[in-house]
């Protein structure tokens, strides 16, 4: 089985009921987790990408990625590395 890497963007939500972050994976739906900090949210949130990648290419299916990229102005956006 070949690696291959995906960049994917993740949105950290406070939740004050939680009282912690809700880490969601705006390039693949349905994909999130959570933590009590951003640090425990997005290594829960790596666990669950990977899950979800394990689902999608699960049953031997002939499955082929693509990467696109697309240039556009979302004003207002923090995005942290």
């Amino acid at each position: 089985m070949s690696r291959k890497k995906f960049d994917y963007l993740i949105k950290l939500t406070y939740d004050k009921d939680y009282k912690g972050y809700v880490a969601d994976v705006v390039n693949l739906y349905g994909c999130m987790s959570q933590g009590k900090t951003k640090k425990e949210a997005l290594a829960n949130v790596n666990k669950a990408i990977q899950a979800y990648m394990r689902t999608v290419t699960k049953g031997g299916r002939n499955i082929e990625f693509t990467k696109k990229t697309v240039d556009i102005t979302i004003p207002s956006l923090s995005v942290q590395a």
